[in-house]
């Protein structure tokens, strides 16, 4: 996660655990929204103030209606982000919806990166591809870092990322495909670290499309902003100035 996305967690779980061990908490935003450097702007004409640019007379539709995140990011169903704020009950403040899709730009078109098996790589997958892919798939939803019966022979800590893609014999298009948006890396500088990592993203991303369906990623409603906000409301003993 980006570093104002990460800090804005840990300062608000803080002010939870506080909060919740009787301390009262006193909650002071300088910016007139919440979250500091990783929170939402809204109205639309607040951006425009923030980046001293003249405001237009006519925006898109309703300033009111926008939310512009400083720190756009989505969540993972099933990531550990998502277990805190769940364990916090902030979730009780906050509505999240399935993003309805995610898409990748590659050789000058979009590409929806697919939800169910039948859709899987239709358009970049032939038979053969699809076929080593599921056999990379089984063996990251088998893998157990603790059972080295699971590891089919490559040490995970030792065996590189580009290896392990070779042992499946898998395509550059899958490669790339799998890489950056599944595994999300944003370089390739991954391929030649040692595969565990990559193996655990690979398994965080279907193991929350499982929960979404139509796809792995969910947003608050109301824009990141909305975190701060409802650990604010969380914490009954705090004082907002």
């Amino acid at each position: 996660y980006p570093e104002a996305l990460v800090s804005l967690f840990q300062e608000c779980v803080l002010s939870s655990l506080m909060s919740q061990s009787g301390k009262r908490v006193l909650h002071i935003d300088v910016n007139p929204y919440y979250g500091g450097a990783g929170g939402s702007i809204s109205p639309l004409e607040e951006l425009f103030n923030k980046l001293k640019l003249p405001v237009p007379k006519k925006l898109m539709g309703c300033g009111k209606e926008w939310r512009i995140d400083l720190v756009p990011k989505f969540f993972l169903a099933t990531d550990q982000l998502l277990k805190v704020l769940v364990h916090t009950e902030v979730t009780r403040y906050l509505d999240f919806k399935v993003v309805e899709g995610s898409y990748v730009y590659k050789a000058g078109r979009l590409h929806e990166v697919p939800a169910t098996e039948e859709d899987m790589f239709a358009d970049l997958m032939g038979i053969f591809d699809k076929r080593r892919f599921k056999k990379l798939l089984l063996y990251v939803l088998n893998f157990d870092i603790r059972n080295p019966c699971t590891y089919q022979d490559m040490d995970p800590h030792k065996t590189t990322t580009r290896d392990l893609f070779a042992h499946f014999d898998l395509g550059l298009n899958v490669i790339e495909f799998i890489g950056h948006a599944i595994a999300l890396h944003s370089s390739e500088s991954y391929l030649d670290q040692p595969c565990v990592d990559t193996i655990k993203r690979i398994r965080l991303y279907v193991e929350s499309l499982s929960r979404g369906k139509t796809s792995p990623y969910l947003y608050p409603v109301y824009g990141l902003g909305e975190l701060p906000q409802g650990f604010a409301r969380l914490n009954s003993n705090y004082t907002e100035i």
